[in-house]
């Protein structure tokens, strides 16, 4: 058909979707009916992943029942939980998470300073004393992780505190 300059009719399988919407575009369109945590867009009131490029989807899921169910149930109960990714969870430290940090870089750093070695923090009664007397004491982990992960902290503040003392 090329060749005869005959062009075939023009496809009607265009997709409807919007292409450059955004989760966050369909938040301030809907308001707090919406929510946008990770690059999803989800509904408040029932926890559920809304597809955010097709806002008919979003305007159905509105009128359903369930969702009219559960935003008068969500109402009631008068607590405002949202649903949050897994990414974004994990990347949230709580205060315990980084109280248990500085345990165990100040216990790494008081073994350096009186010449310790980290081998000794595996010492059952070194654990006890640890569990029994220091609060999140029983979190500190044992030498080999010590070494790996919280030891090269250690040196590289140490090294900044030096350089900076030699300025």
């Amino acid at each position: 058909m090329e060749r005869f300059g005959v062009k075939s009719a023009p496809s009607r399988n265009r997709s409807k979707t919007a292409l450059y919407v955004t989760p966050q575009d369909r938040v301030s369109e809907f308001g707090s009916e919406l929510h946008e945590d990770g690059g999803k867009l989800f509904c408040t009131s029932c926890n559920v992943v809304l597809n955010h490029v097709r806002k008919s989807a979003i305007n159905d899921h509105l009128k359903s029942k369930t969702h009219t169910k559960r935003k008068a149930e969500f109402e009631e109960q008068n607590v405002r939980k949202k649903q949050r990714t897994l990414t974004a969870s994990l990347q949230c430290n709580s205060a315990g998470q980084t109280e248990k940090s500085s345990v165990i870089q100040d216990f790494v750093k008081m073994c350096l300073e009186a010449n310790i070695p980290l081998e000794k923090a595996d010492h059952p009664s070194v654990r006890a004393f640890l569990s029994r007397y220091v609060k999140n004491g029983s979190s500190i982990p044992k030498s080999e992780q010590l070494r790996k992960a919280y030891l090269p902290d250690g040196y590289d503040n140490e090294n900044q505190l030096i350089n900076t003392e030699d300025r």
